[in-house]
Formats: C-alpha cells, sequence, structure tokens
C-alpha cells in the first residue's frame, strides 16, 4: 500500500499534534491537573482500547478498577485497527477511543495528518519521555530477535546475521513473511537508513572481505541473500517460535521472533533462547503509538488512559512480555523471561525521524523481497 499524498498542511498537523487539545482538557502550558481529569472522565462514557495484543485487556481492567470507570480492551490486529479507526471517524461513529498502533509510518502519514486520531503528551510526566518519542507520544517499544533453541544449543549458533545466508542455514530460518508483516520491511528501510554501515562491517568480519555488491546499500545485500535462502515465513510469530523453540527437535530453526514469545518457555515447556552479541544486532525495536481518536465522546477518559499506561502500574502486562515503556522512569521486571534488558543497548532502535520514509519504501521493499525470495 502507497502512502497518500501529505501536503504540507498534512506535515504541519503532524508535527502540532501533540499540542491539539478536544473536549475541554487542558492545554500543554496550562497546570496539569490529575484529580480533575479523573473526576472529568467519570463522568464520560465508558472507553474501548484496540491495541495488538491480548494483554490490552487486562490493562482495560486494570484501569477501570484503579479509577473507578468502565473500559474494555479489544485485540486487533494492527491493519484492522488503521482501518477501523478511518472507517469510524468517517462514518461518525467511533467505537474505539484509544489505540495503541504498532504501525509508526501508518499513524504519521494517515492517522494523524489527516485528522482521523490525535497524540497526547501528558504534562505531568513529560520530562521522563525522551524528545523522540513524544511527537507522536510512544508509549512502548517492542522488541523482534533472533532466537535459537537452547536444548540443542549451548548458545547461539551463529554469530553474524551474514552467517544465515549460508547453505547450512538454506530453508531453517523462521520469520513472518515481510509481505504480511508491514514493520519487518521498515526495518529493512531503518536498517539502510540508521546501520548500513553496521551491516557492511558485519559482512567484513564475517567473509574476511569488504562487501562487493551491484545493489543500493549492504542492507539490500543482506536482505537479497537471506530471502534467496529460502526462510521459512510464517504469518505469526507463534508459528516462527514454534519452529525455533519446540522441544524434541533435532536440527531446529533460527528464527526472529518477539521477545514476548518467550513466555512460552515456562507456559509450553519451549526452548528459546536469545542471541546475544549477534553482529551487528541481536534484533531491532518498534514503536507502539499512542493515539485518541477523534471524535470520542470521552476525550478526558481516552487521556486518563493514556495517562496510566504511561506509569508502571499501567504498562506492567506489557512490561513482562520484554516491551519497554519510553517513560525513562519504568523499569523492564526482573523476571522477564527473554532477558531482553541486558541487550538493549545492542539492539537496533527505531528512529521515528524516518518513519515517513519508511511508510515510502514499503512497496519497493516489497518488491524487493518478493523478487528475491525462493523456497
Amino acid at each position: 500500500m502507497r502512502r497518500t499524498l501529505i501536503d504540507g498542511v498534512s506535515r504541519l498537523l503532524c508535527a502540532t499534534a501533540v499540542a491539539a487539545t478536544f473536549g475541554g482538557a487542558v492545554r500543554a502550558d496550562e497546570p496539569f491537573d490529575l484529580e480533575g481529569l479523573i473526576a472529568a472522565a467519570r463522568k464520560e462514557k465508558p472507553i474501548t482500547v484496540y491495541d495488538s495484543t491480548g494483554k490490552i485487556v487486562e490493562m482495560a481492567k486494570n484501569f477501570a478498577k484503579k479509577y473507578g470507570l468502565s473500559a474494555e480492551g479489544s485485540k486487533v490486529k494492527v491493519s484492522e485497527q488503521i482501518e477501523m479507526i478511518i472507517r469510524e471517524a468517517r462514518a461518525n461513529n467511533v467505537q474505539g477511543d484509544v489505540s495503541i498502533v504498532s504501525d509508526a509510518p501508518a499513524a504519521v502519514a494517515q492517522l494523524i495528518p489527516q485528522g482521523f486520531a490525535e497524540s497526547w503528551l501528558p504534562p505531568d510526566l513529560s520530562a521522563k519521555i525522551p524528545s523522540e518519542y513524544q511527537d507522536p507520544l510512544t508509549v512502548v517499544t517492542s522488541a523482534n530477535v533472533w532466537a535459537y533453541n537452547t536444548q540443542i544449543f549451548a548458545k547461539c549458533p551463529v554469530s553474524n546475521i551474514w552467517e544465515l545466508t549460508e547453505p547450512k542455514w538454506k530453508g531453517r530460518v523462521a520469520m513472518q513473511d515481510p509481505l504480511g508483516k508491514a514493520s519487518y520491511v521498515d526495518w529493512f528501510n531503518q536498517m539502510a537508513k540508521h546501520g548500513d554501515d553496521k551491516v557492511a562491517q558485519a559482512y567484513k568480519e564475517y567473509f574476511g572481505k569488504d562487501l562487493n555488491t551491484k545493489e543500493d546499500s549492504a542492507t539490500a545485500a543482506w536482505v537479497k541473500a537471506i530471502a534467496a535462502n529460502g526462510p521459512l515465513l510464517t504469518d505469526a510469530d507463534a508459528a516462527a517460535a514454534e519452529a525455533v523453540g519446540a522441544p524434541g527437535q533435532s536440527e531446529p530453526f533460527m528464527g526472529l521472533i518477539s521477545s514476548a514469545k518467550f513466555r512460552d518457555n515456562a507456559d509450553k515447556g519451549m526452548k528459546l533462547g536469545l542471541c546475544k552479541g549477534l553482529k551487528p544486532w541481536p534484533g531491532w525495536l518498534y514503536p507502539g503509538v499512542g493515539l485518541i481518536t477523534k471524535g470520542t465522546d470521552s476525550p478526558n477518559a481516552a487521556k486518563l488512559f493514556v495517562h496510566y499506561i504511561m506509569t508502571e502500574e499501567g504498562i506492567a502486562p506489557q512490561a513482562i512480555d520484554g516491551k519497554m515503556s519510553t517513560n525513562k522512569d519504568v523499569r523492564l521486571p526482573a523476571d522477564e523471561p527473554s532477558g531482553i534488558g541486558k541487550v538493549l543497548d545492542q539492539l537496533l532502535p527505531y528512529a521515528m525521524t524516518t518513519s515517513l520514509d519508511d511508510w515510502d519504501t514499503r512497496e519497493t521493499w516489497q518488491d524487493f523481497w518478493r523478487m528475491n525470495y525462493k523456497k
């Protein structure tokens, strides 16, 4: 899907979305009154919150109990979230009041500038949230990481992502299909934009020579090589995690999965291990943008929910899955199963500054993958 034309007015709207107000709520330059917001929220209709993780159900229940109001969490795939927000707004029939959108490029290119949703930054928490995560408000950053089977291997069997392009791993890498998972092609673009030198350096470290390629970037050369090596493509992290971590295998897959799947080690007896130290990165981060839909009947309750999930208590159900709050005061729990907290400095961060470029190049990267993928 190509992004629609974003003219100067739309970009200005996007850039100033954080400052937007609605429902008579406080402006960013006015004193913030949390108790006043709670009182106003209790006078409004129940809210519905969309997110692509089922943990949103628990989060909404906790929120409702804490503040004595009604809220419902609904697990909705991000592509469906975006369609629902647009359709509901156009029909003037808003059902979802808050949405945690794990597709930042779509949020920045479509939802905000076209007036379907707004970002709101809790004024009392602004000093705790890095500037790059404020406009629009990024609630969490989630990790996709390379994983291996700990029952078979004492440590990660590869030390470099280029090793996965070798014949030894042909057909033995599991990952979600980039043609169906937009964040994967965004990852390709983020690598090319912000880490291409590291991809090239990793090639030299592994093969002992400089990369010589006709492709536009070292990243493109790696994407072409991994696609040609016939990875197992899945429609969900669960299937990729199963291919990697199911016990009793003799030749398990390497895989790229969400850090959330490591909870299956305890829940399902899986044998997933995190590839710490993998060059140039053992994984990458992608953002979850918190948006309030335009036309909500409960603007104060929606704001209160956004404020709540920016606290340690509010984000706790997702933090246990390795999803990291952008509030610097909030830490991952000590018993988070993947161990992602120990390798955060090794991951490729997501740069919101190029999210529109990610949107622009999605079709190009998808076509590139399609042309080079071989079963």
